[in-house]
């Protein structure tokens, strides 16, 4: 398996900003690491090797990228401030990175960049997915929370609603352009157990499913079992799966 780092400046955050590329064809995955997690996260678990059959077979090109979950999500700091920083992270993906892809596929899959992620990571998929398809065309999220309250408790302004999607997909019309933009990516995939430390993201995996499809979007809710539970020993059965559903029709 091919495997490149990088380390690249960001004019968003004023620093460098660390990802990792497998592969160096086919479909680009932009992968987002669990809660405070770092790059290197979804190869040390052993997921990189999981998709080892598609990678090699130039299916597959995965990015992994660095979060600043400790500045923003994970930060018991003032929440105006936090949700500033997230969001010049959220403006650093989409505006910086996504556009490296790009060089990095010869712009062969523009709009095409899948998104995945579990816990936190799954949480920063669906965001970016619903925020922006237009850039992206699909997500495999596992065992994600999908509203601020986690973190953010009560706390709401112009921002955390943006980066709520039970709240703003609540509030967006049935007609509105990204509806049908969502239902053409490949694959919405959300998938949570009902085991150990699950709770309140199956709760909010439960919420989500029952908006979108208020809304008419098409999204692959998955509720697994009582035995499932919030590790990557699920996510390593998952991950494959839902990658294999995507990648092999």
């Amino acid at each position: 398996m091919e495997v490149r780092y990088f380390k690249e400046y960001s004019r968003y955050l004023n620093r460098d900003m660390e990802f990792k590329v497998y592969g160096s064809t086919g479909r680009p995955c932009l992968v987002f690491p669990c809660q405070g997690g770092r790059f290197w996260d979804w190869e040390d678990f052993g997921m990189c090797q999981i998709a080892s059959p598609w990678i090699d077979s130039g299916k597959l090109m995965l990015i992994t990228c660095d979060s600043i979950d400790k500045e923003t999500w994970d930060n018991p700091g003032d929440c105006r401030q936090r949700i500033e920083q997230h969001e010049r992270w959220y403006n650093y993906i989409c505006e910086e990175l996504v556009p490296r892809i790009g060089q990095l596929c010869g712009h062969r899959y523009d709009g095409q960049i899948l998104l995945a992620g579990t816990s936190m990571g799954a949480a920063h998929a669906v965001n970016f997915f619903l925020r922006r398809p237009d850039l992206f065309n699909g997500t495999i999220a596992l065992s994600g929370f999908y509203d601020t309250r986690l973190f953010f408790g009560e706390y709401m302004d112009d921002l955390t609603y943006r980066n709520s999607p039970v709240d703003y997909m609540r509030n967006i019309p049935t007609d509105h352009p990204y509806i049908e933009m969502i239902n053409r990516a490949d694959q919405f995939i959300v998938c949570v157990g009902q085991g150990a430390w699950e709770g309140p993201l199956l709760d909010s995996t439960r919420q989500l499913q029952g908006i979108l499809e208020s809304k008419g979007v098409r999204a692959d809710v998955e509720i697994w079992g009582y035995d499932v539970c919030h590790d990557w020993n699920w996510w390593k059965v998952q991950w494959p799966m839902f990658l294999g559903r995507i990648l092999d029709k």
